[in-house]
């Protein structure tokens, strides 16, 4: 576009005035120009008179001309960053994002046909499936540890009591620094289970063996005989006691630990290995450790990595990738915030850690293999790998290894792009072939998250389908893949065997086995044919690692071996015949579709995310932000609304009657960016809002209930439909980051829904009558999903609404009323008041005829209206209902049975999450004083990973405080705890950080150490947690002390036993308590909202009782219904 210059000539008298005031707000003069000249040319316009000049020479200044003064030069253009962060895709990455969540039914048809065999090799691989779990089975089942460990877990299923006991013991025993919890623990899981059913139902002593020993205090290892066991029996009943029940059940742990471990050391595995290597098996090490929290986590593991490849290196004495030992390593464990959000932090600082690991295996000449990770990982992993594969120290190099997951949609288009990169970078790539072993936790997040399908198959016939469809794939291209088949399946194994031809030759494919596990299947597959084996190599991937490290594994293979579907929970259940055993996945699915006359349907007891809560009601819909092809979508959209000009006035159900002052709408992120403008409502806009809604009153209220469900369900649709725009709003207006406001559309979204079928099902306007009007205020902490919350009950029960939405946050609230009225909701029905509290809620709260008024905020303004409605009454007598949801001074309680990693990422959420601003978040943390210095340490490392920025990007975890005297307040508390010499601790900003926040209103994450919970004296909203200790004796102190504060909103506990929970939830005063989670991000519906005492006055938001509250009558046995509901 072309541009011109035009010049302003101007005495000096002006020219020095106009660089006065453009300095005095940080301008410079020529933009000052710039504003006026485009402020007075939209005045004209758009038809408006242009000002007189007062005889000061000023222009008089309105509501426009301010908001134009306040954006300038140097103001952002929101979402750009995010915008640029968008990655670019080939074709075969862009098929990969395509089948993230991709239907079952358009997946499985076409995996069918690949994974089909010959009829000949099918039944080759059939007959070869069956000897080897024929030869399994005869082997004595008892024999050895790895026997005497299936036993255990075939016999306690994992859907049984006793299973979970043991999960839970070995999950948390070995942990437990203090021996008050640890004798807790063995008590309440071994008091609780019924070991006694399960005494003579294993033919395997070594089950009934742990059956008696955990029955009478568990003596359990060094019975190995039944008059043994007797005599143990016998003892341990005399002698009683605490110790010798905790050593006990302690061995038990520790021999089931060290049936999945190959030594404790990298040097002990490897001497441990010796006797399966000289069977002619090869090992990959795994060096244990979940992901990391913190950068010192991170550091440790690197180490670990480094010194165990020296290690294996020096073992492998030159037998090279394909004979000798390997190594696999975590990309979660190298960098503490391994995700797509972080993605320009990974590829600049994990990257690095990545390679230098690399290039010292190829310095030895042994294979790494990247492992498989959950499947939002899984691209960000494929960035890492391409850029790895064209490093030039590693051209020619065969040695780098990725692992790819056949339960993953997505899992063929990997194998694609891996050969193409193979053959660009000129590596033959080693691809470890894996089932997957996330499948439980990638269901769940997918359900949570609200998103269109599952990354995985839900039925486990179609892995195997998918599994052997992919190794086909692999074998077929030697000159850029060395396959790795890890199974524990006998047909799997068989039917790879077939595919790939009797002409094996060195370095063509190898099978994987986990240690502990996967030994007895392989013995027949390891060796020469003339011994009766099948002469294929085989590695063993082998856990390195302390029985503290070990845990989290553990519970993934008990999981995934104790899953009745599994090969290895199978093989040793003798009531399964060998042809349903090893029956070939894709005979069965064909049979599936004979039965079900679709192919691919899903597993029908797994709901697809959206049929969650069934017929009733739709989930709401979520944004999956690990996609990219979402991401860009998401991208447009923002940058798009960005451009809009927002505005909030009075919405009336009459004509228009003036409004107040306007005043421009400014991001807290970034001052610079102007969001909008409102317009406030006059004392005349409440007047005539007021008339409006008595005048509609009657007429709503004899709108049929199922006529006002359906216009809140399609204000619902609407909103979903119009996410992206609304996230725009919410971001720039309140502050808030990606994830928050997808989270807060939905939350809106299920309580348009949640309250329509409310009144739908259970409503009739012959017996629930409405209040009539009723104000609704609202905060600006969720100013859409409360805002929704509050006026969708109120008009499912009949009652007009008067919306005062919070001052700061106009905008979004004027958004929702146009959807509301769009969806068919009458404007009288629905009326918006922008304004104050004192002038606008005043007169609204204090008018007659108002009959009932919904409140979320501060506690000290909900006393306000309570005192000022208390002298009103009803025709009936009865007070004007308040339903006020005010804070809370929320505590959570951890014991020394919690895992650390989990404790702290929910204390980072729940306290940081939203800066802080949801009345819901925890604001003090009390630990038993044995793990609280552990604890704590983590907690400060994984603080320091938070980033503080403006939520327009993709990165930033913690956004702005909603405004400078919020700020003021809360820098104020930090600074008097810090002069009373309490410990205070605040993550570092790095400069970056510092340089994006200069112009909003921010406080970094503070953590302030306390005496004792006395020591508050209010609620502090914002990214502010206090810490206390408490010894595990004065747990019903410490209780005490909570309840003390008079709040009663949210409370978490973070312990493993029952007891310990039960104890808490019977002495605890609050509306919600969370058990071994957040306590952030109640559900509608799900976990219904809402506290007691200085907390608020219920009912319960997204609750069976909220709308009786809302009416003036309503059948009592209707009441009651709801309440048991």
């Amino acid at each position: 576009m072309a541009t011109t210059t035009l010049g302003v000539k101007l005495d000096d008298a002006s020219r020095d005035r106009l660089k006065r005031v453009a300095q005095s707000i940080d301008r410079t003069p020529h933009w000052l120009i710039k504003q006026a000249i485009f402020s007075y040319l939209e005045q004209i316009e758009r038809g408006q008179a242009p000002h007189d000049v007062n005889g000061s020479g000023q222009p008089e200044a309105d509501g426009a001309d301010t908001l134009d003064a306040v954006a300038g030069e140097g103001a952002p253009q929101p979402f750009l960053e995010f915008a640029q962060s968008i990655q670019p895709q080939s074709v075969l990455r862009a098929a990969i994002t395509s089948a993230y969540r991709r239907p079952e039914t358009d997946c499985v048809p076409v995996l069918l046909e690949q994974a089909r065999l010959p009829q000949q090799q099918a039944d080759a691989a059939l007959a070869m499936a069956k000897k080897l779990a024929l030869n399994l089975r005869q082997q004595k089942v008892g024999s050895g540890r790895e026997g005497l460990v299936q036993g255990l877990i075939q016999e306690f299923s994992l859907s049984s009591q006793e299973g979970v006991a043991l999960m839970c013991l070995a999950e948390a025993l070995l942990r437990i620094p203090d021996k008050a919890t640890r004798d807790a623990l063995i008590r309440d899981k071994i008091s609780g289970a019924n070991w006694q059913s399960h005494l003579g139902q294993s033919p395997s002593l070594f089950v009934n063996a742990a059956t008696w020993g955990l029955l009478v205090t568990g003596k359990l290892v060094s019975t190995h005989n039944e008059a043994g066991l007797t005599r143990a029996l016998t003892r341990i009943i005399g002698k009683g006691g605490e110790p010798l029940i905790r050593k006990g059940v302690d061995m038990a742990m520790r021999l089931m630990g060290e049936q999945f471990v190959t030594g404790e050391t990298i040097s002990e595995a490897l001497a441990n290995a010796r006797k399966y290597e000289a069977q002619g098996f090869r090992y990959s090490y795994d060096m244990l450790g979940e992901a990391a929290m913190t950068e010192a986590d991170a550091q440790r593991y690197l180490a670990s990595y480094e010194q165990a490849i020296h290690a294996i290196g020096q073992a492998s004495r030159g037998r090279g990738i394909y004979e000798g030992p390997g190594i696999s390593i975590k990309l979660s464990a190298l960098h503490p915030r391994y995700s797509r959000a972080q993605h320009e932090r990974v590829l600049g600082e994990l990257y690095g850690r990545l390679k230098s690991l690399t290039l010292l295996a190829r310095q030895y000449d042994i294979g790494i293999n990247i492992d498989a990770e959950e499947a939002d990982r899984l691209e960000i992993s494929l960035d890492l790998l391409e850029r790895l594969c064209f490093e030039p120290e590693l051209a020619g190099w065969n040695g780098i290894g990725f692992v790819v997951q056949g339960y993953q949609k997505r899992c063929p288009f990997v194998i694609d792009y891996l050969i193409d990169l193979a053959r660009r970078s000129r590596h033959r790539l080693m691809i470890r072939l894996v089932k997957g072993a996330y499948w439980d936790s990638e269901i769940k997040r997918a359900q949570v998250d609200g998103l269109e399908g599952y990354p995985v198959y839900t039925r486990k016939v179609y892995t195997d389908v998918s599994y052997l469809a992919c190794a086909r794939k692999l074998l077929s291209v030697p000159d850029a893949i060395y396959p790795q088949f890890a199974t524990h399946n006998a047909h799997t194994l068989a039917a790879i065997y077939q595919i790939a031809g009797h002409s094996y030759y060195p370095g063509q494919y190898e099978f994987q086995c986990l240690h502990g596990m996967g030994e007895p299947l392989y013995d027949q597959v390891v060796g020469p044919v003339a011994e009766g084996k099948l002469n294929r190599p085989c590695r063993i991937y082998a856990p390195v690692g302390t029985h503290e490290t070990l845990l989290a594994y553990l519970v993934r293979r008990l999981l995934e071996n104790g899953a009745n579907t599994s090969f290895v929970n199978r093989i040793a259940d003798d009531t399964i015949s060998l042809d349903e055993l090893v029956a070939d996945p894709v005979a069965q699915v064909e049979r599936m579709h004979k039965e079900e006359g679709t192919l691919g349907l899903p597993h029908p007891r797994i709901p697809m995310p959206r049929t969650l809560y069934g017929k009733a009601r739709a989930n709401s819909a979520g944004l999956d932000l690990s996609n990219e092809h979402r991401l860009a979508s998401l991208s447009s959209a923002l940058l798009h609304g960005a451009t809009e000009r927002l505005s909030a006035e009075p919405m009336l159900g009459v004509d228009a009657v003036g409004g107040g002052d306007t005043a421009p709408v400014l991001n807290p992120s970034d001052h610079r960016d102007v969001v909008g403008q409102v317009t406030e409502a006059s004392a005349a806009d409440v007047e005539a809002a007021l008339q409006a809604a008595v005048n509609a009153a009657p007429i709503w209220q004899a709108t049929p209930p199922e006529v006002r469900a359906a216009a809140l369900e399609r204000a619902a649709d609407l909103m979903e439909a119009q996410m992206q725009a609304l996230m725009g709003v919410i971001m720039r207006e309140a502050g808030k980051t990606f994830s928050n406001a997808i989270a807060e559309v939905r939350e809106a979204v299920d309580f348009l829904r949640y309250y329509a079928v409310q009144v739908r099902e259970h409503f009739s306007n012959d017996t629930h009558r409405p209040l009539g009007p009723v104000v609704c205020i609202s905060p600006w902490n969720f100013p859409l999903a409360i805002f929704t919350g509050q006026v969708a009950a109120a008009l499912a029960a009949g009652n007009t609404v008067l919306a005062k939405p919070a001052e700061q946050t106009p905008l979004i609230a004027a958004q929702a009323v146009r959807l509301l009225r769009e969806a068919g909701v009458p404007a009288g029905a629905v009326q918006l008041l922008p304004g104050s509290g004192e002038t606008v809620g005043a007169a609204l709260v204090g008018d007659a005829r108002v009959k009932g008024v919904m409140f979320t905020g501060s506690t000290e303004v909900a006393r306000l209206l309570q005192r000022n409605l208390a002298g009103r009454l009803d025709a009936a007598g009865r007070p004007v209902p308040l339903i006020a949801e005010t804070g809370g001074q929320n505590a959570m309680i951890v014991d020394s049975s919690a895992l650390a990693e989990q404790v702290v990422a929910d204390v980072v959420t729940s306290a940081f999450d939203s800066a802080g601003q949801r009345c819901s978040a925890l604001r003090v943390l009390c630990l038993q004083e044995d793990v609280a210095d552990r604890v704590l340490e983590m907690l400060k490392g994984a603080m320091a990973e938070l980033t503080m920025a403006n939520p327009d990007r993709l990165s930033t975890d913690v956004g702005p405080v909603i405004d400078e005297e919020a700020r003021a307040g809360i820098v104020k508390h930090i600074e008097a705890m810090r002069a009373k010499g309490r410990r205070v601790h605040q993550a570092d900003a790095n400069a970056a950080q510092s340089a994006a926040c200069r112009h909003g209103t921010f406080v970094p994450p503070t953590l302030i150490e306390l005496n004792h919970i006395g020591e508050l004296q209010r609620e502090v909203f914002g990214p502010v947690l206090h810490v206390v200790r408490y010894q595990r004796a004065r747990l019903d102190a410490l209780l005490d002390q909570i309840n003390a504060t008079g709040y009663g909103l949210t409370m978490g506990v973070h312990t493993r036993i029952d007891e310990t929970i039960e104890h808490i939830v019977a002495r605890a005063h609050v509306g919600n308590l969370y058990v071994n989670r957040n306590i952030v991000g109640a559900v509608v519906g799900v976990q219904p909202f809402g506290g007691e005492g200085l907390s608020g006055t219920g009912p319960k938001a997204g609750g069976p009782l909220y709308l009786h509250r809302l009416l003036s009558t309503c059948p009592q046995d209707a009441f009651v219904a709801a309440a048991r509901a």
